[in-house]
This record gives structure tokens, sequence and C-alpha cells, in this order.
């Protein structure tokens, strides 16, 4: 649609990072216990403080004073291959064996029962984003070579006992969001590689909230409900170039720019049941409502705008899990779980390959002593193969992505 590149290219990545690890930009990494059942459950199972994330009103099942601290190790093995770019893309590399970066997100949270009815938390966590990497030399380079993007969350929250089995709870999301972006520059350049080279960061706070319910239809089955409301930012920051130009029609020099993000609301329903002693087993749905980011709109300092319809939809991610409980002291997890994408075939650009993907999840609960439990959990999540096929002329890509991602978890949970 335009040959100027980065801010168009700005936009896209603050909506959508790297996708390799869940549908969109969106990470479940909350819970190292919920992790184990593939999130099954997780609004229901209230299990320990981790839950918090899913369903605030889950934190009325916490007694006392609790603390927890996770951490969650992303290695993925997403490939890309078979990319050609413009026309006259000469000798550039075709194929990339590591398009998703390995990192580690941690998370926090810690939960009071002020009496019977009434409780109250505060959790830490960053709920979106991640990072894709491509050298500067791929096919692709102008349409990115680096995305990476974070939200870091805080949120105060308290679950109300309103009745015997009924229990609300609310919070207020305090989330910041950080950016940056590194691609070349091609406008109109009859030897088909980026003229320059760019570097995008941008940041911004700002405040959403989230809301659920628990009911315990009795001791053994409870069901819960929660919605996560979109958080609106305006991220403000600036571009660099390597070699500073004017072109027609696009100015590429420093500047000031400005770009709009929304992260997406959540609805989630959940259900967790005890067979027995020994076996728990669980289910989740959830809808989140990508559908918000129809349009991307971009402003620079010197009167540069561009609006590019994007065109995501709605998608849902459904699991299923059991527990089985070996012991007093050791619960072992398992989950499958189906994630769509929101990408359309005719939208998917190489800053988010994304597509459809299946869960494979276990992990274990052990009690260290009375106050100190230990949870560790992994995931292997299948992705499917899928294309990009961009077609702006002069400014053409197509590429083939398979690959997989590995999650491991580790948190411990104390009660004071």
């Amino acid at each position: 649609m335009k040959k100027f590149v980065p801010l168009t290219a700005f936009a896209t990545i603050l909506l959508a990072s790297s996708s390799a690890y869940s549908a969109g930009f969106l990470l479940r990494e909350q819970s190292v216990a919920g992790m184990g059942n593939a999130f099954a459950g997780a609004t229901a199972g209230a299990e320990d403080g981790t839950y918090a994330f899913y369903n605030p009103a889950g934190i009325i099942r916490q007694m006392g004073t609790q603390a927890s601290i996770s951490a969650t190790a992303i290695v993925g093995d997403a490939k890309g291959y078979d990319a050609h770019g413009p026309v006259n893309s000469g000798s550039y590399t075709r194929q990339m064996d590591h398009v998703v970066d390995k990192t580690v997100l941690p998370s926090a949270v810690f939960t009071h029962a002020l009496n019977s009815r009434m409780s109250v938390g505060l959790s830490l966590s960053a709920p979106f984003g991640l990072v894709t990497d491509y050298t500067r030399d791929w096919a692709g380079a102008n349409h990115g070579t680096l995305s990476d993007l974070t939200t870091y969350d805080i949120t105060p929250m308290a679950a109300y006992r309103a009745t015997c089995n009924l229990t609300l709870g609310a919070g207020v999301v305090i989330q910041y969001v950080d950016a940056t972006l590194k691609n070349g520059v091609l406008h109109n350049n009859p030897y088909g590689f980026p003229s320059t080279n760019s570097k995008m960061y941008g940041d911004d706070t700002d405040v959403g909230y989230i809301l659920g319910a628990l009911y315990e239809y009795s001791p053994r089955t409870r069901f819960g409900v929660s919605y996560r409301g979109e958080v609106s930012h305006k991220l403000k920051g600036k571009i660099r170039f390597d070699q500073q130009m004017s072109l027609p029609g696009a100015n590429l020099v420093n500047q000031d720019i400005t770009a709009e993000l929304e992260t997406p609301a959540l609805l989630t329903f959940g259900a967790y049941h005890d067979i027995n002693t020994k076996w728990s087993i669980m289910a989740e749905v959830q809808k989140t409502y990508w559908s918000s980011f129809d349009k991307l709109v971009i402003n620079g300092a010197n009167g540069f705008t561009s609006t590019t319809n994007e065109n995501w939809k709605n998608v849902w991610f459904y699991s299923i899990g059991t527990s089985y409980r070996v012991n007093n002291k050791l619960k072992l997890r398992f989950g499958m779980a189906y994630d769509n994408t929101p990408v359309n075939d005719y939208t998917r650009t190489p800053r988010i390959p994304d597509s459809d993907r299946l869960w494979f999840s276990t992990g274990f609960e052990y009690k260290l002593n009375d106050d100190l439990v230990l949870n560790a959990g992994y995931s292997y999540i299948r992705a499917e193969k899928n294309k990009v096929n961009l077609q702006d002329k002069g400014n053409e890509l197509s590429a083939k992505y398979k690959g997989n991602i590995h999650l491991f978890g580790l948190g411990f949970n104390y009660h004071f």
C-alpha cells in the first residue's frame, strides 16, 4: 500500500509483536500450576494465588497471607524458509532458523485474607509480547529485522464473598508497554534492497480493569467467569536512521513518532470438579477480542500520517485438564488446549507469522513443608505451518513458516 515502510511497521509490532507463544501476542505464563493443566479451569481452580490473574474472585480461597513467585522460560524453534523479497533482492538470505528469541518471563502474586468474607491481593505480570529476530540480510529485511514488545502489569485487587456460594472480585490493571523495532527501509529502490536501516522505540502507561466471579456449587465443584477489559495506549517514541535522506513521499530523518495500541479484552469461563480424593478435572473457554485491531494509525512529528487496515478477528482458546493426587504431598497435572490465531491469511506479516496452535502440558505440585509449595510445569506448543504472501508492488514478500515452542515454568508459593 505504501512505499514508506518503517512507521507502518512500527504500529504493526505494537499490535502484533511475536506470536510464537500464544495466538496474537497474548502470553499465558502467569501461573505455573495452571500451565500444568494447559490453563484449564484457570478461572475456577483458585488452587493458589497465581490463578488471581485469571479471576480475582479466586483469592477468597487463599487463607492467611501468601506470596507466589514464578518464572517461565520460552524456548522457540520457529523457522522461516523459502523467502523471496522484491524481484532484485539479490543474494539475500532466504532461510532463518531461529526467528523467535529465548526469553524468561517472571510473575508474582501477594494475597491477604482480611476476614472470612474479604481478601485483597496484588499481582505483577507480563501478559503481552515477545520477540522475533531476523538478520539484516534476510529477504524480508524491509518488513522487519527485530520486533520486541512487552507489557508489564501491576494489578491491585479485592474479592468479596457475597453469599455462601458466590464471590465477586475486581482489580485495577496498571499497564506499562515498551516496544523496540528495527527494519530495513525500502523506498523506490531500483536495486531491491534497503536504502537504510531504522530503529524505532516507544512506551506508555495506561489503566484498565478486571472483573470476576466464583461460584462454589459444592465443596467439590466450582465455576468461574472473568472479564479483563482492553487497555488503550498511545505510545510516544522516536525513529532513528543509519543514514538519513529525504525522498519523494517520505522524509527519512530522525523524528518523534506516536502509535496507538490496544491490548484486547478477554472473556473467560472455567469449571473445576473433584471426582474423588485422587482425581480432578477442569475445563476452560476464553474469547479474545482481537477485532478491536481493525486499523493502525501512525503519526510522525513532521506531519506524516498513515492508516493501515488490519482486520484481525475475535478468537477462542479451549482447554481441558486433569490432576492426580499421588499422596498428601505430590500432585500431577496434565492438559491439552487449542488456540486460534486472530490473523487473516491475507494480512499475515513476518512480524507476526501467526497460526493456530495445539498445546500439550504437564506439571506437578510438591509440598516441601506445611508453608512452602513447589510447582513445575512444561508445555509443548505445536504451530500449524503457514505462509506470508505480501503483494505490495516493489515491496513483495513471500515466505513459509513452521515451528514449535517449549515452555518451562518453576514457581514457589509461601504461606506466612
